[in-house]
Order: C-alpha cells, then structure tokens, then sequence
C-alpha cells in the first residue's frame, strides 16, 4: 500500500468500507483533517465560531455561550481527500489500511 510513496508526496486516500470500531474511525478522521481543505474551512470555522461567541454577564462575572464545533471531516464510504505524505504517519494508514486505500495523486 505504501510502497513507493516517498516523503513530501501528495497521496490520495479513499474510504473503502466504514470502520465499526470507534478508534479507526479516530484514526481516519486525523488522516482527514491534514487534507489542505479540509484544514482550511476547519480554521474558518473556528474563526467565526469566535466571531459569533455570546458574552454575557451573570453573578457579576462573564459568561460565554460557545457554539458546538463543525464536523466537516465525516468518515462515509467513498469520501475521498489528499495530503501530503509524511512518515510519521505511515503507522497510521497501515493500522487503518483495510478501510482506506492510499495512492498516488
């Protein structure tokens, strides 16, 4: 699966089969969250999630109401996204590696 894919080299990852057990699917969502878009609209999230944060005053001290954060990194079967590959995460998509299949952009 990983053979051939050196450092620095953009790989293309596809859920093949959604994990049941829930570590996995921990694993495959931190794969996720590397993806370049994926990271982007998670960072403008959470900028606008500061933006919209309610304040209020309640027993002379201040209280904030925050919004729950975005899921945007969603483990289904099919959904496909593209990172860089480093070796630190090789053990990563070898343990989740009959979930996702990993190739060459």
């Amino acid at each position: 699966m990983l053979d051939g894919i050196k450092a620095g080299q953009t790989i293309k990852c596809t859920i093949t089969d959604k994990p049941k057990a829930q570590d996995a699917t921990d694993t495959i969502v931190r794969l996720m969250r590397r993806d370049p878009d994926i990271k982007r609209a998670l960072a403008r999230a959470q900028r606008l999630r500061r933006q919209r944060m309610h304040t209020y005053i309640r027993g002379n001290r201040v209280w904030h109401a925050r919004e729950r954060c975005s899921n945007i990194a969603k483990v289904t079967t099919g959904a496909t996204w593209q990172m860089p590959f480093t070796v630190d995460i090789a053990p990563d998509l070898s343990s989740v590696g009959a979930f996702v299949n990993v190739e060459k952009a």
